[in-house]
């Protein structure tokens, strides 16, 4: 599996293979990562090396201490960061926003209709895509204005679905 991590503005791809082998900006390591009882304490193991790890979910972050060092990491799959960013990080409040297929798929739902108020953070759209199903989100409130799509159709990876004024 992959993903992004960033911590402290640096972004770093990370590769998580079987066998304990995890890759960091292209660079392999041995790994063994375990939880100690029911505390968020965790053994790390590296390249044989060992630490002692104290790992909390924040609200969009992890919080990390190791070796004395507070880290806060933002961990994000691929998956994940395809859909953030085909949604684009920074919508404006005043503006049209056109919600695009994130990746080619099948609309297998629509949960809204043209002419509908929507919450930021409703769910519009479920897009399935390599047999997972995904849920496209409206990144800010307002009203569904047009619609271009119906349940059954095929889109292609950045095609407007519905735009939310």
């Amino acid at each position: 599996m992959k993903y992004v991590t960033t911590i402290g503005g640096n972004e770093y791809q990370v590769e998580i293979s079987t066998e304990g082998r995890v890759s960091v900006d292209g660079v392999e390591y041995q790994v063994d990562f375990r939880q100690i009882g029911d505390q968020p304490v965790y053994s790390v193991l590296i390249d044989g090396l060992s630490y002692e790890a104290y790992v909390h979910p924040a609200e969009e972050a992890w919080q990390v201490l190791l070796q004395g060092n507070f880290y806060n990491s933002q961990v994000e799959d691929e998956r994940e960061r395809r859909l953030r960013l085909a949604s684009g990080s920074v919508v404006s409040e005043r503006q049209e926003f056109y919600l695009k297929a994130p990746m080619p798929g099948l609309i297998v739902d629509v949960l809204v209709e043209e002419g509908e108020q929507v919450d930021k953070g409703d769910v519009l759209v479920i897009l399935e895509s390599m047999k997972m199903q995904n849920e496209l989100r409206t990144p800010r409130s307002g009203k569904i204005f047009r619609m271009n799509i119906n349940i059954g159709d095929s889109v292609d990876q950045k095609q407007v679905l519905m735009s939310v004024e």
